[in-house]
């Protein structure tokens, strides 16, 4: 009977333990959205490698721990955030990624309202800052591919899934929803055609009030019908501009 690792042991020359030998991480990509501004949380690094750098949020994977676990434990460690729902989106395994060792990571992103959340730096982390993704510091490790995949993952996910509701406020105005769709999605929209498309979904709720204490003529305020919301974040749509 043959040896189901023969082939790893006699053509690659190389020792079933040095498959076991090599780390696993996870690498965490948290934006945050605030007046028409995407930013990513990036922590400064107080050890080696790479002290003093800017990097993403992310750490090695305990053995006994699995990558969805590891991935909130790693944030809370380093900034101090918890309960915020994060989705996997790529795995990165480059051999030479990591100067210490063969290291594959695995990336995990979200997005949410900066103001909502206020990280404080811990363990290795010196500080923690939000950055605007347009004007980033060089980055730590392989972390600018990582971030770069975080955003076409991120521009993705809003053309098939409805953005908002979590980053708004209960009432708004079809203006501020446009704003939020132009930041994650870096382009400027055509204003008749953004709103018929998106009253369209059938995701908000019109209401009988408009802004207050502005120059311009109030507009209208929406709210988001949360039913219809989530039926579509589950089922997904097409949204294409």
């Amino acid at each position: 009977m043959n040896n189901p690792n023969s082939y790893f042991l006699t053509e690659k020359n190389t020792s079933l333990d040095e498959y076991f030998n090599f780390g696993l991480s996870v690498d965490c990509v948290v934006f945050g959205y605030h007046e028409g501004e995407v930013k990513v949380l990036l922590v400064e690094r107080n050890e080696e490698p790479f002290r003093g750098a800017w990097a993403l949020i992310g750490d090695l994977v305990h053995p006994k721990s699995d990558l969805a676990a590891s991935a909130n434990h790693i944030l809370e460690n380093l900034t101090g955030l918890n309960g915020i729902f994060m989705e996997q989106f790529f795995t990165f395994d480059e051999i030479d990624r990591h100067p210490l060792g063969r290291v594959v990571t695995v990336g995990y992103y979200s997005l949410v309202e900066t103001d909502n959340y206020h990280p404080v730096a811990s363990s290795w982390a010196k500080s923690t800052r939000w950055f605007s993704i347009k004007d980033l510091p060089d980055l730590a490790f392989d972390h600018q591919l990582i971030l770069d995949k975080g955003i076409q993952t991120l521009k993705r996910r809003v053309r098939y899934r409805p953005v908002g509701f979590e980053l708004l406020p209960k009432k708004f105005t079809l203006a501020d929803l446009q704003t939020l769709y132009e930041a994650l999605l870096d382009r400027v929209f055509d204003k008749p055609n953004f709103r018929k498309k998106i009253l369209r979904m059938n995701f908000l709720t019109p209401l009988d009030e408009f802004e207050e204490n502005v120059s311009h003529r109030p507009a209208k305020l929406y709210s988001f019908d949360e039913e219809r919301y989530n039926h579509l974040r589950k089922e997904g749509f097409a949204f294409e501009l």
